[in-house]
Formats: C-alpha cells, sequence, structure tokens
C-alpha cells in the first residue's frame, strides 16, 4: 500500500512537472500568435495575452505582401534542403570508415574531429578565412564552413558501430563491398539515427543568421532569420531615436513583427512531426550503444 502510495505521488509529481515544462514552452508561441492576430492598438494598450484582441489580419497580408520576406522564405527553403542532404551525406561517408578498427590512423583522426568540439579558430580567423577564397557574398558561405558537425559524427559514428558486425561479415562472404553494405545494409538499418541528425542540421541551418550578418551583405541572398533580425533591430534603433527626438520613418509594429516570427516559425516546426518516430529512438541508440 505505502508503496503504491509513494508511486502515485511520484507520477503526480511528474506529470505537474511536465504539464509546467510545456506551458512554458508553449505559451510563448501563443502569445506570439496572439499578438500577430490582435489590432495595433490592442497591442500597444498591452490587452493581449493568450487570445486576440480586435482579430486583424493585416500583420500577416503585409508579411506575404512583402516580396523581400517570402524571397527570403523562399531561399532559406532551398538553403535548408540544400545543406541538410550535403551534410547528412558528408557524414555518412565520414562516420562510417571511422568504425573500421582496421583503418589507418584511426585515432588520429578521430583526434583532430573531436578536438574541434573544443576549440575552434574564432569569428575573425573564420572571416578571413572565407574572405580569402573569394566566398563573401556567396550562397557558398552559408554552407560549406557548417558543412559537418563534430558531434553528429559522433553520433553517427556510435550508432554504426552498434550494429552487429556478422551482418557486414556476411556480406562479405557474399562478395558486397564497403559501399555496398553501406548503402544497402547499414544505412537502412540506420534511418532514425539518419533522420534525427538531418533534422538537427536542417533546423540549425533554418535558425542561422550570425553566418549570414557576417559573410554577407546582399540582400538577395539574406535568409530569413537575418531578415527578422534586421525587422527587429531597426525598429529598435527607431524607438532609440525617438527617444532621442530624432525624426525617423515608419515603425515595425509588435503584431508585425509577431506575424513575422510566426512565419519563420511554422515552416520548420511542421517537420518534426513527420520525424518524431525517429528523433528518441535516433538519440537515445546512437548516444548510449557502441
Amino acid at each position: 500500500m505505502i508503496n503504491n502510495f509513494k508511486n502515485k505521488v511520484f507520477n503526480v509529481l511528474m506529470i505537474a512537472i511536465i504539464t509546467l515544462i510545456s506551458l512554458m514552452c508553449i505559451i510563448p508561441m501563443i502569445y506570439l500568435l496572439s499578438v500577430s492576430l490582435s489590432s495595433s492598438t490592442a497591442v500597444i494598450s498591452r490587452q493581449v495575452f493568450l487570445f486576440p484582441v480586435e482579430i486583424n489580419f493585416g500583420a500577416y497580408e503585409a508579411v506575404f505582401n512583402d516580396k523581400a520576406i517570402f524571397n527570403s522564405m523562399i531561399f532559406t527553403v532551398w538553403l535548408t534542403v540544400l545543406c541538410a542532404a550535403c551534410s547528412i551525406l558528408i557524414t555518412i561517408i565520414t562516420a562510417y570508415p571511422l568504425t573500421k578498427r582496421n583503418l589507418k590512423g584511426r585515432n588520429i583522426f578521430l583526434f583532430m574531429i573531436i578536438i574541434t568540439m573544443y576549440f575552434s579558430g574564432g569569428t575573425i580567423p573564420d572571416y578571413i578565412l572565407v574572405k580569402n577564397l573569394g566566398l563573401t557574398d556567396n550562397f557558398l558561405s552559408l554552407l560549406l564552413p557548417y558543412m559537418l558537425s563534430a558531434f553528429n559524427l559522433i553520433i553517427l559514428k556510435t550508432f554504426f558501430s552498434s550494429l552487429p558486425e556478422s551482418l557486414e561479415e556476411s556480406a562479405f562472404l557474399d562478395g558486397a563491398s564497403h559501399l555496398t553494405i553501406l548503402f544497402r545494409i547499414v544505412l537502412p538499418l540506420s534511418m532514425p539515427a539518419i533522420a534525427t541528425l538531418t533534422l538537427f542540421y536542417a533546423v540549425g541551418r533554418w535558425n542561422g543568421f550570425q553566418d549570414a550578418l557576417i559573410y554577407i551583405s546582399k540582400p538577395d541572398l539574406y535568409p530569413l532569420q537575418l531578415k527578422l533580425y534586421m525587422l527587429v533591430y531597426n525598429n529598435q534603433m527607431s524607438e532609440v531615436a525617438i527617444v532621442e527626438g530624432a525624426s525617423t520613418g515608419s515603425i515595425a509594429s509588435d503584431n508585425l513583427k509577431a506575424a513575422a516570427v510566426m512565419f519563420a516559425t511554422v515552416p520548420i516546426l511542421l517537420v518534426y512531426p513527420w520525424l518524431q518516430r525517429y528523433f528518441i529512438s535516433g538519440v537515445t541508440i546512437g548516444a548510449i550503444k557502441g
């Protein structure tokens, strides 16, 4: 009886904690949605919290009618798909050889990869390198420097190492090559890890804007997150100018900023339900087996 009571208390406590954490995650999104659907007057007077006040779709109309934001959305989708595909391909062809104990220099390669997780050149050396390669104002500067993640590589290598060696030995006896084994045996069995890491790469590229802020000056190559950053930054500068008594042009209202954030957030959120069944198993198996 006492154990059952303790279990019930524990379950109730865990449910309460998880519910609280879930609300902490979802309430900001609900607030942004409410602000984006409310009138500017209601937002300025701070009447909006969890429900829209004086529902108005003007902010979304302004976002969809802004060709610059819409073009940035298309460019960001294209860049995210390309980055995720190239990154997962490079990660696969790098991780698989590192699982072979007879690979010469294997430990040296692993050391060179792992050390980048703790030390990096820094922003200025990265910029000098990209500039000397002639990649400034080029979409490749948003793709090549971050194509391979050491953390994701270690996860995938650990996952590959957890697969039974007998499968590969049987394939070798049947005359299969390393590439045949990789693409016909290893990859189909590694779909949870591959789908999870592809999502990591896609989300990282979708949310990235600092590299574009440093390397890109052409508006046509601005990713969507950089557009949002500039929208918020310009709004803050306009507010400072007003406080100081300077004249300024039109200021982006809070509901317009909220609509732009929702416009940039919803597409990547729609990807999660399709990969959810792979997500948990991919992370846990790749993290604990080896």
